[in-house]
């Protein structure tokens, strides 16, 4: 449903009251495994000096990486990926860090 609100002025409000981090959720992705939406996260990322946590759309690895790079996210979560077992989070770490995406390692 929507909100009537602009999310990039939504988000620097929340910076402005005072919220340490913003858990970015793309309705339009999410459930899809088709990929976050970078362009949402970039934009909400390149306006707040908070983390950007994406959220919404994985459905492999590839897809972790690109939010990464492309939508500078400070972090990245998903859920049905691991519950269904097509990925499984040790896999996910070792091609993060083969790309070069900071991640805890070792796993």
């Amino acid at each position: 449903m929507p909100t009537g609100r602009d999310v990039i002025r939504w988000a620097c409000e929340s910076e402005a009251r005072g919220a340490g981090e913003i858990l970015l959720t793309s309705m339009d992705q999410d459930g899809t495994r088709a990929g976050f939406d970078c362009e949402l996260v970039r934009a909400v990322a390149q306006a707040v000096s908070i983390p950007v946590i994406a959220s919404g759309g994985a459905g492999s690895v590839r897809h972790f990486v690109d939010v990464f790079r492309e939508g500078q996210a400070d972090a990245a979560l998903a859920a049905s990926i691991f519950h269904f077992h097509i990925e499984s989070i040790e896999h996910l770490k070792r091609e993060l860090h083969a790309a070069n995406v900071p991640v805890r390692w070792p796993c």
